[in-house]
């Protein structure tokens, strides 16, 4: 007997449906800003542009790893999880998947599922997060 309140695996539910595009991009857009309040505390964000992209990686390596959300992802309603069984990514795949999100081409070659090429290195895809 399967448990109701668990989500089935992305990879084996025949009704997965990824969340759009502009939720997506927009919990992106809540990182970002915040990864620029951040990093600017350290360094200058207009003149070191590194800076924001570092606190960028380190946040989708904790917050994906640990949380399976971002905060920009907790605003959109959004989760990141494992293709097979759902359940997070963990810190090292949430550190791949951030620096493969900051070189920007692989987010946009994206296969049906509306995985690109970050979550698919990263063993990864986005859903919708469950209501509580």
């Amino acid at each position: 007997m399967t448990n109701p309140h668990v989500p089935a695996a992305p990879a084996t539910d025949p009704t997965f449906t990824p969340p759009t595009l502009g939720r997506r991009f927009g919990a992106l857009i809540i990182d970002w800003v915040l990864c620029l309040l951040v990093s600017n505390i350290f360094a200058d964000p207009v003149r070191d542009g590194w800076a924001p992209v570092l606190v960028l990686v380190l946040v989708y390596g904790v917050f994906l790893g640990l949380f399976a959300q971002t905060p920009g992802m907790y605003v959109t309603k959004i989760r990141c999880v494992n293709w097979h069984d759902g359940g997070r990514i963990g810190v090292l795949r949430g550190l791949i998947r951030g620096l493969l999100l900051a070189l920007v081409v692989p987010a946009l070659i994206m296969d049906e599922h509306r995985r690109g090429l970050h979550d698919r290195l990263a063993d990864s895809v986005i859903v919708d997060a469950p209501r509580s």
